[in-house]
């Protein structure tokens, strides 16, 4: 009996051995089989284990509501005048242009599109005060989204140059004396022409102390970072009327952008019915059934709700000791640990208001705001942590929500597609035509849609939420 344990326990151990050798090289034989896990993010697992609402009594009760018959005319009615008007009445009567320039001005973005987006209008204003040449603002590459749309990419440039013509000089590019000074000049060593310490909101005469000489001194200046760096306050009117003239004029998005935004707007306004299916080959507009359906109102809602964006608050979203510890790996490598927030305990943030809403939360105040699970929704968000896991609640709200990826099929998306700037430049343009635009919490995009005309909802959310 002895001899055949000994027997038997040999054969044993090879298995064992061949068994463990085929597990290791397991992922070398078939690497495509782990490529998606080598790079999977917090998102990915989160998806595998759906979280739990947080509010279970206050959905309930949301799930448990009635449908309401047709549109109610309270929510969608125009605001009340409350004094709001255009910033540009009419014409911008500017000046005749110097003659002469005082020199070439670069400036380099960073943030998303929006934060770029407010960073050219600050830009334009900077030049006018200088009386200089803007070169065309160069767009950083976001860590984050890893997007290097240029913006040319984005924006109609020869639009932009046209519309500003008679206000500032733009060229595209710096001509071959200066053909020096780009990106890779600044980023390799300590140059006279950056200006690397230009104070946030900083006013026209810092500007005018600290950029115009380098700018006689050397003919070009470049200032980086540049994002937020003009102030709001003290700025004659004719600066501040050129800053809306760039945003809302000068500001056009590339006719391909224009035309998806138009057709995902078409398809929310008349949705599909089962004698007319929802055909998305063609981008040309209107089709036959228009005349007899009537258009639909449509909220869109900037959820906000990303990695970045979960991580740099420092709170809690329900994910366990795993979601704080890869939220807590993500501060450290994106911002080396330097988050305010990080300080604070989760009771303390959320007493504070701090934390941006999630998914379940935007779509409960939604609820208690009066909107209905007949309500149609178009939901603005390039990724949303946790993925469909996250958003899952929310679409149990709210059965009609709709995005880039549900209204327009894979072909329609292929010039936009992995290519952060231009999804939420489409989200952008929606927004635009929207009913209703909700904010789940402030940021660049909601200041940029403002300029709506008095009538139409512009609503953001900031606020403290109690468990």
């Amino acid at each position: 009996m002895e001899k055949m344990m000994r027997f038997q326990y040999k054969p044993v151990r090879r298995q064992e051995a061949i068994v463990g050798l085929f597990v290791l090289l397991f992922p070398v034989l078939l690497p495509c089989f782990f490529a998606s896990f080598s790079h999977a993010s917090p998102s990915t697992f989160l998806e595998w284990n759906v979280p739990k609402p947080r509010h279970l009594r206050l959905l309930t009760s949301a799930l448990q509501r009635e449908s309401s018959n047709g549109e109610p005319t309270d929510l969608w009615a125009p605001l009340a005048d409350q004094g709001w008007r255009p910033c540009l009445g009419g014409s911008v009567n500017a000046p005749p242009l110097p003659q002469k320039s005082e020199g070439y001005l670069q400036v380099f973005l960073d943030g998303g599109l929006n934060q770029q987006r407010m960073g050219i209008c600050d830009a334009v204003a900077v030049a006018k005060i200088l009386n200089a040449t803007l070169v065309i603002p160069y767009l950083e590459v976001n860590p984050v989204w890893q997007d290097s749309s240029s913006f040319m990419d984005i924006f109609d440039v020869d639009h932009f140059i046209n519309v500003m013509k008679d206000d500032i000089s733009i060229v595209k590019e710096l001509p071959d004396d200066f053909s020096w000074s780009t990106r890779e000049y600044y980023a390799t060593a300590i140059r006279p022409t950056r200006i690397k310490r230009a104070p946030v909101h900083a006013s026209a005469n810092w500007y005018l102390e600290n950029v115009l000489p380098v700018l006689q001194s050397n003919g070009i200046a470049a200032i980086s970072p540049f994002s937020h760096r003009l102030s709001f306050d003290n700025l004659p009117s004719e600066i501040q009327k050129l800053r809306c003239k760039v945003n809302f004029k000068a500001l056009v998005f590339v006719p391909h952008i224009r035309a998806l935004g138009d057709a995902l707007v078409h398809r929310l306004r008349y949705p599909p019915t089962e004698s007319q299916p929802l055909i998305t080959d063609d981008l040309t507009g209107t089709t036959d059934r228009n005349v007899k359906q009537m258009p639909q109102k449509f909220v869109v809602v900037h959820l906000r709700f990303d990695k970045d964006m979960a991580a740099h608050s420092a709170c809690d979203f329900g994910g366990g000791k795993a979601e704080k510890l890869a939220l807590a790996k993500y501060r450290q490598r994106i911002w080396g640990g330097r988050v305010l927030n990080s300080q604070f305990t989760d009771e303390e943030l959320r007493s504070q208001g701090r934390c941006p809403l999630t998914p379940e939360e935007i779509g409960l105040l939604l609820a208690a705001l009066g909107f209905d699970n007949s309500t149609r929704l178009y939901l603005a968000s390039h990724k949303v942590y946790g993925g469909e896991a996250r958003i899952s609640t929310l679409r149990e709200l709210f059965p009609k929500m709709e995005n880039k990826k549900s209204l327009a099929s894979s072909e329609e998306r292929v010039l936009i597609k992995g290519k952060a700037s231009l999804l939420a430049a489409v989200d952008y343009y929606v927004g635009m035509h929207s009913d209703i635009f909700v904010s789940a919490s402030p940021g660049n995009m909601h200041n940029a849609l403002l300029h709506r005309s008095a009538g139409e909802a512009v609503c953001t959310t900031h606020f403290r939420v109690d468990y």
